[in-house]
């Protein structure tokens, strides 16, 4: 009887352990959703939601957008803002169509973020890391030419 003891500890540890690492990944999901696809799906999405697209053009080894990543994505105020008004799409310029994106848009500092209208015309563009506040201020930006615009 003590044999069967150890292995369902363990396994009742593996459970707990598993739930309890579950139930953080949803805390950290209060950022920014960023789209999982090709660019051409990026643009397929905004076209049936008629939303306009942010780009977050960057380079793996780039600080800034690391920081971007690890300060202001996650924040649930920005996540709050573009995830309810935009197609969110983390694009690497110096991998694969990265390279081609890069060149259409004109990204040559990173991070830049890229305000798209569904068929593909720019918007908005910025560059550098911002603060949350002032990246809401620049989406708000955007989202105002692109109402104008329709």
């Amino acid at each position: 009887m003590r044999h069967f003891k150890i292995p369902i500890f363990f396994l009742f540890s593996f459970f707990f352990t598993s739930t309890l690492f579950a139930g953080n990944s949803a805390v950290e999901n209060k950022g920014i959703n960023f789209f999982n696809g090709t660019w051409e799906e990026v643009l397929e999405e905004a076209k049936k939601q008629n939303k306009p697209i942010f780009v977050d053009a960057f380079a793996v080894w780039c600080g800034p957008c690391k920081w971007m990543d690890s300060n202001v994505f996650p924040q649930e105020e920005v996540g709050d803002f573009y995830n309810a008004n935009f197609i969110n799409y983390k694009y690497d310029m110096e991998k694969g169509k990265g390279r081609d994106f890069a060149r259409k848009y004109r990204v040559n500092a990173y991070p830049t973020f890229v305000y798209i209208k569904p068929n593909g015309e720019t918007v908005h563009k910025t560059m550098g890391a911002k603060p949350p506040k002032v990246l809401i201020e620049e989406g708000q930006r955007a989202l105002q030419i692109f109402n104008a615009s329709r």
